[in-house]
């Protein structure tokens, strides 16, 4: 089972044994990641707040590749800045968010990550199609290394976002020439709209997915419980099991016959006394051999 956390590359330590140097370095993100019991996961190369570009030197760049190969089993991916907007009409937004990928594109082929996750942002005002014209777009301009690939993150559908909806993900494929794949983030799903609290609704909204986008586009699953309900379009994850999907819905999601083999991502809090490793422990304890 390839399933991990969301590590920061901090220089700050997580437990005993943790190998991690006093400072930041994209290679902290390794023995942080084992210290939470992963073998895959997902980073920031930098802070995800600003415009700053990823600043990673090549001897990093190479313990990084190196370490992930004799230490993890599944692949990382990099989650963009949260100030990236690919469907903005504002031409000086559009220029940052373009530059801001390309510079995590390329982050991405240094450090040998194979995918790099966005959200779509928000078209503030455009339209839905105008929005997704203007995302796919922007995608078409970037130039993506061979073996790296953009990932389309669900989302939680507020406001003028787009992402909440499977009819926008699949419109962006639709409408770019750049092969990219999909993210679906468990909690945003669910309060986009879409039950998963029932092996029976997973199932459900597993096959609605594959009619509208198909699975054949899924790469990647932010295993995120939630603290809000169905259709809320609230986005503030819960630990695994203890949120509206609950036990039995986070157990079907993670034995998924179409799911269980792809990678999973934590993004799960870390309050009540726990964290990414109580998480993912709960994670491997669902899952059925």
């Amino acid at each position: 089972m390839n399933v991990g956390a969301h590590v920061s590359i901090s220089g700050s330590r997580v437990s005993s044994d943790d190998e991690t140097p006093p400072y930041d370095d994209i290679r902290n993100a390794i023995p942080r990641q084992l210290a939470f019991g992963g073998n895959c996961g997902q980073i920031f190369t930098t802070s995800p707040q600003v415009w700053a570009q990823p600043d990673i030197g090549d001897d990093a760049a190479a313990g990084f590749r190196e370490k992930t190969d004799e230490k993890l089993e599944g692949p990382w991916v990099i989650h963009t800045s949260y100030l990236v907007n690919l469907c903005t009409p504002k031409e000086d937004l559009r220029r940052k968010s373009t530059e801001s990928m390309q510079a995590e594109l390329d982050a991405a082929e240094k450090l040998g990550v194979p995918y790099v996750n966005v959200h779509l942002g928000a078209h503030t005002g455009a339209g839905v199609e105008s929005g997704l014209d203007n995302a796919a777009s922007v995608i078409d301009d970037l130039d993506v290394p061979d073996d790296v690939q953009i990932l389309i993150e669900s989302d939680a559908g507020s406001g003028t976002k787009l992402g909440g909806e499977f009819s926008h993900l699949a419109g962006v494929i639709d409408r770019t020439d750049t092969e990219i794949g999909i993210c679906i983030d468990t909690a945003h799903t669910l309060v986009a709209g879409n039950d998963l609290t029932t092996p029976e609704s997973v199932d459900e909204t597993v096959g609605r997915f594959d009619d509208e986008v198909g699975l054949e586009y899924l790469e990647y699953i932010h295993l995120n419980d939630s603290k809000h309900d169905v259709g809320t379009h609230k986005d503030e994850h819960a630990h695994i099991g203890e949120g509206y999907i609950g036990e039995d819905g986070m157990k079907a999601i993670v034995n998924h016959p179409d799911l269980r083999d792809l990678p999973f991502a934590l993004e799960t809090p870390t309050e009540d006394g726990r964290g990414f490793a109580w998480n993912v422990k709960k994670v491997k304890e669902l899952r059925e051999e």
